[in-house]
């Protein structure tokens, strides 16, 4: 499995021909406490960098957009009635969406751990 990040704190995880779409630790902290998330539906078809889900919380309202295009596959049902799973595991139990990738090589245009990890130091 390999794992990406973009500027917008979006991480992608790539195993076979699915990946699966959340957002990152820092962005889940710059929300603070999630109360509401929506998730695409399942056949959805989305372009690199279209609005793909949206994030509540206390704070604030954020789209999150998707990191490739694709077809949503399956949304993460589970943040309907706990959306606060964002809060606990946002790298993990709290993913938002799988999709099917229609182009490989946008996967390149994205940052690996070590240059998310940097590109965040600098915010």
């Amino acid at each position: 499995m390999s794992r990406y990040f973009t500027e917008d704190h979006e991480w992608i995880e790539v195993d076979g021909d699915v990946a699966t779409v959340g957002i990152t630790e820092y962005a889940q902290s710059q929300l603070g406490d999630i109360v509401f998330v929506e998730v695409p539906d399942e056949g959805k078809e989305l372009g690199k960098g279209d609005d793909a889900a949206v994030v509540e919380s206390v704070k604030a309202a954020s789209d999150v957009y998707a990191p490739v295009s694709g077809t949503v596959v399956e949304g993460n049902a589970d943040l309907a009635e706990n959306p606060a799973l964002v809060n606990e595991d946002p790298e993990g139990e709290g993913w938002f969406f799988k999709m099917t990738l229609s182009d490989e090589s946008e996967l390149e245009g994205l940052m690996n751990e070590a240059k998310y990890q940097a590109f965040v130091e600098k915010l």
